[in-house]
């Protein structure tokens, strides 16, 4: 049998890690072994209430924030010393489908080169970027991500289907450009060669260069609508703001010139004097600490 370790990353919010906690108890687990690991990046955080309540997860602490990337990293270390085939990163916002792993697993044994995986991510209901645009009967059915697009020109990302109602346009799975951190199911023949996510970038764009080492090592990056899960978007961070500002600017041009091609990288240079000269505040230092090589947390307080 197939050993799946699921590595949730929990910072702040405990109910939301709690019902995370609560749906990963309800998965179908039939011919896999699964372990779930929450990973405490919060020095500040007791987590005693939900060890008393969940007493098969293994709870690890890092002791200080090491951002999304080392956090993860620090539970995907633990989940490969004890020997799992695959490993699922997720975010502690979700609520997953009973049948998530089996269709998983069912769509990654068809080739030995698929290596990392995304479910069919919608909205959790009320959590919808347009709350306005949608009927009662339609919660539940909006999609967040159904595949991902990097825009190679402009070194922008954008998920496939977000906003859009489920009417099954969305079914046919396939290759895509990135899988999403919320929900990343790997195989651990992937870490063996690329190794983790790179902890330069602390939070955002790790994913996408994750993904960008993997295919270029032969990998293949597949969204498997058949897998479903609930995204209750931001629900452990703010979208936009000073945070979003800096290590979106940073870690941009961070995979931009190490990725992009030649005109894109030109483009993105020119992009970030005019941020110096223009730029919010937390886009100036971004731009600043992006050529001083201030990674990691840099600069941001």
């Amino acid at each position: 049998m197939k050993e799946v370790a699921i590595v949730i990353l929990h910072y702040v919010k405990q109910q939301l890690t709690r019902e995370c906690l609560e749906s990963v108890e309800k998965l179908n687990t039939k011919s896999l072994i699964l372990k779930t690991i929450v990973v405490n990046n919060n020095p500040k955080e007791n987590l005693d209430n939900l060890k008393k309540r969940f007493r098969k997860v293994t709870f690890l602490e890092t002791g200080k924030n090491l951002g999304f990337a080392g956090g993860n990293n620090f539970g995907i270390k633990s989940a490969l010393k004890n020997g799992a085939d695959f490993v699922f990163v997720l975010n502690n916002d979700t609520l997953l489908d009973k049948d998530l792993l089996v269709q998983l697993i069912k769509v990654a044994s068809l080739n030995k080169q698929i290596a990392i995986l995304s479910p069919k991510i919608y909205f959790a209901p009320g959590y919808e970027y347009h709350k306005e645009r949608y009927k009662s009967k339609d919660l539940g059915k909006i999609i967040w991500y159904a595949g991902g697009i990097i825009d190679w020109q402009n070194i922008l990302t954008s998920h496939q289907g977000v906003d859009e109602i489920d009417g099954g346009q969305y079914d046919v799975g396939g290759g895509t450009d990135f899988v999403s951190g919320c929900a990343m199911f790997v195989n651990q023949r992937v870490f063996e060669k690329i190794g983790l996510f790179d902890e330069r970038y602390f939070l955002y764009l790790e994913d996408l260069d994750f993904c960008q080492r993997a295919k270029l090592s032969g990998f293949k990056i597949i969204y498997a609508p058949q897998a479903k899960l609930w995204h209750k978007n931001a629900g452990s961070s703010t979208v936009g703001g000073s945070l979003h500002d800096y290590f979106f600017t940073r870690n941009r041009l961070l995979f931009g010139t190490k990725y992009g091609r030649l005109r894109a990288k030109l483009a993105l240079v020119r992009e970030s004097l005019r941020l110096l000269v223009s730029g919010r505040p937390w886009q100036k230092i971004g731009v600043k600490d992006f050529y001083l090589r201030r990674f990691g947390q840099g600069s941001w307080k």
